[in-house]
């Protein structure tokens, strides 16, 4: 009698570990999916490129959601950066921030530079697990004006 498969896993052709490691390849290495496919034919799997796509749709988010509370807590000062690049042949805005050792809090690609934007993002970065939330205070690079302060 063969173990039950997870309700994740139901239906699908290969084993849930084989499944995951492609989608972990494929996320934590800068790989295209025929390259995963590659890998997994070196190990004795013929799953299709598409296969992969579809497994990286499918279970990226479920292991974004799982893994992000196991993320090392990053430190209270962080910095954010905002620049133009191209994705897929598009142009995007990239919004990123990272503390200071380097680790990355959490980024965004927005098809628009606006306010909305800019909120939507600051929203999802404080809000990340593996953010302290003690008082802390952000640098804008912004300096007030002669009209804005008040003593």
């Amino acid at each position: 009698m063969t173990k039950p498969r997870p309700v994740e896993f139901k239906w699908r052709q290969f084993e849930p570990q084989c499944i995951l490691m492609a989608v972990g390849w494929y996320l934590r290495f800068s790989l295209s999916y025929r390259d995963v496919e590659v890998l997994l034919l070196d190990r004795g799997m013929s799953a299709d490129h598409v296969t992969v796509w579809r497994w990286v749709q499918r279970y990226a988010p479920e292991l974004d959601r799982r893994l992000r509370s196991h993320l090392k807590p990053t430190n209270k000062s962080w910095r954010v950066d905002e620049t133009y690049i191209r994705v897929k042949g598009k142009w995007t805005y990239l919004y990123r921030a990272v503390d200071s050792t380097g680790a990355s809090i959490d980024f965004l690609l927005s098809a628009r530079r606006d306010a909305a934007a800019a909120k939507r993002f600051f929203q999802k970065a404080l809000c990340a697990s593996n953010h302290r939330r003690r008082g802390s205070s952000m640098w804008t690079g912004i300096l007030p004006t002669r009209q804005s302060w008040k003593p």
